[in-house]
């Protein structure tokens, strides 16, 4: 029998990619591992330009590698044309290096799934999500990663048209509360790109993201009451 998942370059008779479905498997939380981590030093969000940041999930490595050629791009256009990249210029060149790995024998896909986040004055507020086979698609909410789709269940239910910053960062926290294992502590890694944060890529503020969780436990705690 052939295995047809050796190669990303061997198809299966049915024209399957076996390699490339693997990759799109890849999913991550961030679990605290030992008492011992240092707090958020275990990062998964990444500003690749001061009007745009990455989260990534799957293989972390894979992550960097990708946050990398993203940054790149980004520092190249600018220094070519004198303006920051648009946000749908840097996810199709995003999207293009990651399927550069599907089209060879000799290495494998990436196997990392990418949001980008990106503010400019031609599209506004932008959230791209970039496969390991190289597919970009523009969405007003979406998951990636472990617990994908529970959480786009949750996050269909949301008014985003509608919504503040601060009310999206709450409705977020009350998500991650609902779709992860209740027997693993885990550590919330929140960054927006919006008009509070005046359109730089940034962290959310600690006493926010705080706020945002405790609200989120009480509502789960008075649900199961």
């Amino acid at each position: 029998m052939l295995q047809y998942d050796l190669s990303v370059s061997t198809f299966s008779p049915d024209g399957r990619v076996f390699q490339t479905e693997y990759a799109q498997k890849a999913g991550a939380e961030k679990p605290i591992i030992s008492k011992m981590l240092v707090e958020h030093s275990n990062r998964r969000t990444f500003p690749v330009d001061r009007h745009a940041g990455l989260a990534v999930a799957g293989v972390a490595a894979d992550g960097r590698a990708v946050v990398g050629r993203t940054q790149a791009e980004a520092r190249q256009y600018k220094q070519f044309y004198g303006n920051p990249i648009p946000g749908h210029v840097l996810a199709d060149r995003v999207a293009s290096y990651v399927h550069i790995f599907n089209l060879y024998w000799y290495v494998r896909p990436m196997g990392v799934t990418s949001l980008l986040a990106a503010y400019d004055e031609q599209e506004g507020p932008a959230l791209y999500c970039v496969d390991p086979a190289g597919n970009v698609h523009r969405y007003y909410g979406t998951a990636v990663g472990k617990g994908r789709q529970m959480a786009r269940n949750e996050i269909e239910k949301l008014n985003l048209k509608e919504m503040t910053a601060r009310e999206a960062v709450k409705a977020v926290a009350l998500i991650l509360q609902r779709v992860h294992d209740e027997e693993k502590p885990f550590e919330a890694e929140l960054a927006w790109v919006c008009d509070e944060s005046q359109r730089v890529f940034q962290r959310v503020p600690q006493e926010l993201v705080e706020e945002a969780e405790r609200l989120a436990k009480e509502k789960l705690e008075a649900e199961e009451m």
